[in-house]
């Protein structure tokens, strides 16, 4: 039985992403079987930055499954950045977990038939856990998450830094103060195994150990017609963090990281204003705004929906932030969104705009920029693509749906009929 073990265990030490293929996860190569064999075998705190669609995920849920069986009397910790990313990856676990190999696996190394005793969004145990603690093996925490009488000896981190690190100064601070929270709750000996793709030059990658760094261009994942066609979707910058895992210098950025305010109440009285999809790679983008003591304070939301599909959202809010008429432009649709938005019993205006959309941005946004305040509560989360999308903005972008409605609403807010826009009770 000791010999049978060792050969399993040098079966998966050699070749555990080969294993994979064999059950499903047929993109992996061998630049796979030394990641998954590092998170599995390797000791002492290390990171591993790897480009978007580098299946830096699916090695954690690998190497996850291999960690229950090999190592069942370890706790393990799993954290992403919110309660859904975290479900995602328990789920794909539990499915390796399932397969025949891994039944199989257990089978040989203990003799007993395998099986799943817990299997949760959150939490995944396997009838191989001696003790009677009643701890899981392996806990999935969303970065919201209390830690607070926690305790592993093994922790993974995946992707807790992303677009909202970018584009949030008080994100990145507070996945600082989780990661260094994360030191206090790993055993003596234990590890922390960080994964994830860079967004900000100040993020917390800067307080992670280790770390081994594998751009687009040395995995051989995506071909260069690919990454061509990737490149030409966003921004420089944007490409380079996420693809060439550097930070740049965007010479022809617009707009600086925006100020933020916590408080609804300020847009209480204020416009609306949308910039329509109506079909193709355009997303519908939505603007609240309102104007006190010279300061814009302003909630964006985007959507890559029809506008008719987002309209309900879009009524529903103005209603409860208290936003009274919403103003959109009338060149495409000839009035067609405006006369929506009335028999939604909302009141609207149409306008007709002939200003080019860049000198529009680039006046009426760019001129107000520093009095710009984005809206980011509890209840009215900030919308990081959104915001993405303005900080991203140049002459050439591929998308400028939210800068767009952003300036318009700024310029329309100033251009507005001096009355009372919302009404009690309406």
């Amino acid at each position: 039985m000791a010999n049978d073990r060792e050969d399993i265990v040098a079966l998966i030490y050699d070749c555990p992403a080969d294993i994979a293929v064999k059950i499903g996860y047929d993109k992996l190569t061998d630049l796979h079987n030394m990641w998954i064999r590092d998170m599995v075998f390797g000791e002492g705190d290390e990171t591993l930055q790897a480009h978007r669609g580098s299946f830096k995920t699916t090695c954690i849920s690998i190497a996850l499954a291999y960690i229950l069986i090999l190592f069942p009397a370890e706790r393990t910790i799993f954290m992403r950045k919110t309660d859904t990313d975290v479900a995602e990856v328990m789920k794909a676990t539990a499915n390796v977990l399932r397969s025949a190999f891994f039944r199989s696996l257990a089978k040989r190394l203990y003799g007993v038939d395998f099986e799943l005793v817990k299997d949760t969004n959150s939490e995944v145990s396997t009838n191989l856990i001696r003790g009677v603690s009643g701890a899981s093996q392996l806990l999935g925490l969303g970065s919201g998450a209390s830690l607070t009488g926690k305790h592993a000896d093994r922790i993974f981190t995946d992707d807790i830094i992303n677009i909202k690190d970018r584009v949030s100064a008080a994100e990145r601070e507070r996945i600082k103060l989780i990661y260094m929270e994360l030191q206090n709750i790993r055993n003596r000996g234990g590890r922390i195994f960080n994964t994830g793709t860079p967004w900000h030059k100040d993020d917390a990658f800067t307080l992670m150990p280790n770390i081994v760094r594998y751009d687009c261009y040395s995995t051989g994942l995506i071909s260069r017609d690919e990454l061509a066609t990737i490149e030409k979707s966003m921004s420089v910058s944007l490409f380079a963090a996420n693809y060439k895992l550097k930070h740049i210098a965007d010479e022809e950025a617009m707009f600086t990281e925006p100020a933020y305010f916590d408080d609804p109440k300020m847009l209480r009285d204020g416009i609306g204003h949308i910039d329509a999809a109506y079909g193709g790679q355009d997303g519908t983008a939505f603007t609240a705004v309102m104007k006190r003591d010279g300061i814009f304070y302003c909630y964006v939301r985007l959507w890559q929906k029809h506008v008719d599909d987002c309209l309900p959202e879009i009524i529903r809010l103005c209603r409860e932030l208290r936003i009274g008429t919403i103003y959109c432009e009338e060149n495409a649709d000839k009035g067609y969104l405006r006369k929506e938005i009335r028999k939604k019993g909302h009141p609207s205006r149409g306008y007709s705009e002939n200003t080019n959309k860049f000198i529009k941005i680039s006046t009426h946004l760019k001129s107000q920029w520093a009095s710009v305040r984005l809206l980011d509560c509890d209840k009215y989360p900030l919308d990081a693509e959104a915001v993405n999308q303005v900080l991203d903005y140049n002459e050439n972008a591929a998308h400028d749906d939210m800068p767009d409605s952003l300036a318009s609403a700024v310029r329309q807010f100033d251009r507005r009929p001096q009355m009372k826009a919302w009404k009690e009770g309406y």
